[in-house]
């Protein structure tokens, strides 16, 4: 029996052993030094403290099975969760490859047989010679192409410029410099006093210039209002070992430079183009000084937002495998990159128009298209250079780990570029319609950076976007009806930006009733519309691409780099750009081809004797017909194309995220209600709740009645602009003073109303001085059937508080007005 009972003993130490010794554990303990949790569960096993110690050798212990349920079941949520994004991204593809089955229109059939025979025989004329004037165009397109590169692809501005500072002679060289467009005829001369105008173009593949490229553009609306504009354009190749932080310093050096030339005027208002936008956002970020409105049209900042079912290009990256395939590209370069492939990637985006319907409307209409479209071929035919170090920059920061709205990029000394340092106004302009920055990448780092619209006026920010409802990327920049319309109105609003209080709004523009005038509004907005717009919240894939990126990068630099850096040389990188597909297609129709040689001459017959066909010519239509079919095709293959490349990366990356591979981070939480509420420049906003005089009340009073209304139309801060320009006390104030009351104003009306209402009387003890405040609002807010039921009873509230309603005057004050 005792030996029995020592067996017994023995199993029970085994079993425990195996139990609490030999299970994985996440983290082993220091030798000698015992797990206080497995401690704590052996004593409640076994009824008895836990005195033995690991042995040296133990790295493994058990994870109990409750641990082990909540793992397993984490796990399975997020399996599940993914899964059923996977079924959502399906349906919404299937849903939109369904077929549209619509009869085309056929052209009527010919009443005769002679008929037909003429249509014809006029139709093969006109065909004939459409297609020598088509390929002439082609012809001096490539000359153009030719002539651009060995000129070293200036910018293709329209307008006439000067150099101001070369980047290349800084102490920390890049490619970029800041020129001045010089006044054209027909434009008002600069006014000194004016706020200049500096914009910056992306460097995105192609050169700079389009924000200027034609007199209407953004170049010529600021000139016709008589502001000083100024442009920064880049060159085709990189300095030597230039970097980004570089490009930020000299745009900082920049605006400097600008900023001593006009002494007189505010501080300047600086645009971004497309990925000129967080070149811009950087600059306000580490340098806020520097900076008056930022203007951010098309510029993508959140790369991870989009709306399932749409916006294919940001899955891209991810099915790739990361960034590799970007430096192994400019490892073959001989360390450059070429912006072609950027480009390319634009096109495919949408081939039908690309590749076929923008060379099927130049044969069309041989006769009237080839000016417009050897114009825009001047710039998309420009291709620049990247160092190996910046397209990784952009990549891994950027398109990858999509790090500026998280304040996770580097801005050197230890510091991170962080969008809440930003003070400046930000006016975006984005477009349902622009499938390269769709609305969610241009606006969804809102989202990202405040909690909620308390912040943003909390904060004193002032956040404006203004959406498009078609319009595509490209006609952002390039087209008139745009510049003409959206650039003027954000034109005329900068005039009028200091005046608008903290806060997000949405810009609407629209036709006044009877006139061809626009109509400007400013509606206030919440993050959570901001949420809608910018699709889906919240994507665990993505945090999984950039892991799988980084391994992938490091296994490419530890194995693949070395191997392919000592093959590459600057003969074989740059035959390699030559013979890249968009570069080919313009060289092989230049004179530079003997094949091109008869092209000119026959093109100046054809236009001494062109015998156009009829509009009515029934082969006209059928050319028509079978054009549309053809670009529908490619198009329907690019649908089937980004539906297979949208499942393809959730069922990769979803997969992987579910399993853990995007990391068990947790977010920061943003700071609550009552944390905002203790934040220094709230608490100090809330204690002169009560302090102040004239000026604190007037702008007070009139930020409680655009917060009643939504929102504030254009003339109504127009006149509020005017009160803060021309009327004591604000016209005795500086700039910076009238943007501290109305952001200080801002806080306490956003953050305690009420009380804000009832300390009125005390800001304007005497009646004369409420009278005149009174009137000041009343005169801004306009005719009091306009105002709408909120803004009425506001204006109500406000008169009560005042004692001014129903001709009530309150008992012992003194009636004095201030002194003007």
């Amino acid at each position: 029996m005792p030996r029995r009972r020592r067996a017994a003993g023995r199993s029970r130490r085994r079993l425990a052993a195996l139990r609490y010794d030999h299970w994985p554990r996440r983290v082993a303990p220091r030798e000698g030094r015992p797990t206080k949790r497995l401690d704590r569960r052996h004593a409640a096993l076994h009824n008895k403290p836990r005195t033995r110690k690991p042995s040296p050798m133990t790295v493994v212990t058990p994870l109990p099975a409750r641990e082990l349920m909540l793992r397993g079941a984490e796990t399975m949520s997020r399996v599940m969760d993914q899964a059923r994004a996977l079924a959502d991204v399906t349906r919404r593809q299937a849903e939109a490859l369904r077929p549209d089955f619509v009869a085309p229109r056929l052209p009527p059939a010919p009443s005769d047989p002679f008929t037909l025979a003429r249509d014809a025989a006029e139709y093969a004329v006109d065909a004939a010679q459409r297609a020598v004037l088509f390929w002439d165009t082609m012809r001096q397109a490539g000359n153009t192409f030719t002539e651009h590169e060995l000129a070293g692809c200036p910018p293709v501005l329209f307008f006439e410029h000067e150099m101001v500072v070369d980047g290349r002679t800084l102490s920390r060289p890049s490619n970029y410099a800041l020129v001045r467009i010089k006044v054209p005829e027909g434009c008002p001369p600069t006014d000194a006093k004016l706020r200049p105008f500096v914009i910056i173009d992306p460097r995105a593949g192609h050169g700079a210039g389009i924000g200027g490229f034609k007199s209407d553009s953004q170049v010529g609306v600021a000139l016709r209002r008589g502001h000083p504009v100024y442009f920064v354009i880049f060159f085709r190749d990189p300095e030597p070992g230039q970097t980004i932080l570089d490009i930020t310093q000299a745009e900082g050096i920049f605006l400097r430079k600008v900023a001593e030339a006009h002494p007189e005027a505010p501080k300047p208002v600086v645009i971004g183009n497309c990925q000129g936008g967080w070149a811009v956002m950087m600059l306000g970020a580490s340098q806020p000084e520097l900076t008056g409105a930022l203007v951010l049209n098309g510029a993508p900042l959140s790369y991870w937002a989009g709306e399932r079912g749409r916006n294919p290009m940001r899955y891209l990256g991810g099915l790739a495998g990361g960034s590799w395939p970007a430096a192994l590209l400019a490892d073959l370069g001989n360390g450059k990159f070429d912006g072609a492939n950027l480009v390319l990637n634009f096109e495919s985006l949408s081939p039908g128009n690309t590749w076929f319907k923008k060379y099927y409307n130049l044969f069309a209409n041989a006769d009237t298209e080839a000016p417009r479209f050897l114009e825009f071929e001047r710039w998309w035919g420009g291709y620049f250079l990247m160092n190996r170090d910046e397209i990784r920059w952009i990549v891994e920061n950027l398109f990858i780990g999509d790090r500026f709205a998280r304040g996770e990029i580097s801005a050197g000394g230890g510091a991170t570029f962080n969008m809440r340092a930003v003070r400046s106004p930000v006016v975006v302009f984005a477009s349902a319609g622009d499938n390269i920055t769709p609305p969610g990448q241009a606006l969804r780092w809102i989202a990202d950076v405040y909690r909620d619209e308390q912040e943003i006026k909390a904060l004193g920010q002032t956040i404006v976007y203004l959406m498009h409802d078609e319009i595509g990327h490209l006609g952002i920049f390039v087209s008139g009806a745009v510049a003409l319309k959206e650039h003027s109105e954000i034109a005329e609003l900068l005039t009028l930006i200091d005046s608008v209080a903290p806060g997000l709004y949405e810009m609407l523009i629209t036709r006044e009733p009877g006139s061809n005038a626009w109509q400007v509004e400013l509606k206030e907005r919440t993050i959570a519309d901001i949420r809608i717009r910018s699709g889906e919240a919240k994507n665990e894939a993505f945090p999984a691409v950039a892991r799988i990126s980084a391994l992938n990068q490091s296994l490419y630099d530890l194995f693949v780099a070395p191997v392919v850096r000592q093959a590459a040389t600057e003969e074989s990188a740059e035959l390699r750009r030559q013979m890249h597909p968009l570069r080919l297609r313009r060289t092989l129709v230049s004179d530079r081809n003997p094949a091109m040689a008869p092209v000119a001459a026959l093109a100046e017959q054809v236009r001494q004797h062109r015998a156009p066909a009829r509009r009515d010519n029934p082969f006209l239509a059928w050319e028509r017909l079978w054009a549309d079919g053809i670009e529908r095709s490619i198009d329907t293959w690019r649908d089937w194309r980004d539906a297979w490349t949208e499942i393809a990366f959730h069922g990769v990356y979803g997969m992987l995220a579910a399993v853990g591979v995007a990391g068990g981070e947790t977010p920061e939480e943003p700071p609550s209600a009552a944390a905002l509420a203790d934040a220094p420049e709230v608490r100090q906003a809330l204690g002169r709740i009560a302090t102040g005089g004239y000026a604190e009340a007037v702008v007070r009073m009139m930020i409680l009645l655009a917060q009643a209304r939504g929102g504030v139309r254009r003339s109504r801060l127009a006149r509020s602009n005017a009160v803060m320009q021309n009327e004591p006390p604000f016209s005795e104030m500086t700039a910076s003073a009238r943007q501290a009351l109305i952001r200080e104003q801002t806080v306490i009306a956003s953050m305690a109303p009420a009380e804000a209402l009832a300390a009125l009387p005390k800001l304007l003890p005497k009646l004369a001085d409420r009278r005149r405040a009174m009137a000041t609002v009343e005169d801004v807010a306009g005719p009091e059937e306009e105002l709408g039921d909120a803004a009425l009873a506001m204006l109500n509230q406000l008169r009560s508080a005042l004692g001014l309603a129903a001709g009530l005057v309150p008992v012992g004050y003194e009636q004095a007005a201030v002194p003007d």
